[in-house]
């Protein structure tokens, strides 16, 4: 008696069905084939309209990822998608990633399964000097921009040190792991370049050192290489044209 218990307990468990992601209320799906270079995604309470994003890119938001760690066919960056979505005003942050995933997995037949790799990569720490910067207040939200050529200026307001970290894995697109252990967020501007060129090389020309050594003068940072475990997104299936709206 007892073992048919247990069974019919365990078999009620397995019966289940796996816990729903919330939903958009509405959403429009249309394959961009404009061949235009930019993308944009624009958010207002309760809509979010996304242009010409490649369908990788939004898995990698469906999952809160970095570009290394969704493993898949190579025809998902070719594959471009216009996106109108409607969600209820009070959606909390966290919840609409989970919506987007569902959206995938609806229109796309998304199916993925997880593994951890080593990966060679960098510990985001405190150079020997010292942490530069002051925490500001944390009224409002985060922002972050880079902008020029191969000179880069950044500029950010009241983003975190994990934040800092993900903006130079997808710079370096090497995974970056916060280990500063410092709270709370900060201001700063940043000018740095992808080369070490020194402003002898060539006069007149705009220089900057390298995102390796600015992070170090600029805020006290540094980048110690390191394997880190990193979290893979696997691409069981996905379909190239999405279901009908």
């Amino acid at each position: 008696m007892r073992r048919a218990l247990i069974l019919l307990v365990a078999a009620t468990a397995f019966a289940q069905p796996p816990e729903a992601h919330p939903t958009f209320e509405a959403a429009s799906v249309k394959l961009d084939n404009s061949g235009g270079n930019g993308s944009s995604s624009n958010g207002s309470k309760g809509q979010v309209v996304i242009t010409n994003q490649s369908l990788k890119r939004l898995i990698e938001r469906a999952y809160n990822v970095k570009p290394l760690q969704v493993s898949g066919p190579d025809w998902m960056e070719n594959v471009h998608l216009d996106i109108v979505a409607k969600y209820p005003p009070d959606t909390k942050n966290e919840d609409r990633p989970l919506m987007l995933r569902a959206l995938l997995e609806e229109r796309f037949h998304l199916a993925v399964h997880h593994k951890t790799e080593e990966k060679p990569g960098f510990a985001l720490v405190v150079a020997k000097g010292g942490f530069k910067l002051k925490p500001v207040a944390n009224e409002g939200g985060s922002s972050s921009s880079s902008n020029g050529g191969r000179v880069r200026t950044w500029k950010v307001q009241r983003e975190s040190m994990v934040q800092l970290a993900d903006y130079v894995t997808r710079t370096l697109g090497e995974m970056v792991v916060d280990q500063t252990g410092l709270e709370g967020v900060y201001d700063f501007e940043m000018r740095y370049t992808n080369d070490d060129q020194k402003p002898d090389d060539n006069a007149g020309v705009d220089t900057a050192p390298s995102l390796f050594t600015a992070l170090q003068e600029t805020l006290g940072l540094r980048l110690k290489p390191e394997k880190v475990p990193v979290d893979i997104i696997v691409v069981d299936h996905v379909e190239r044209v999405p279901v009908e709206n």
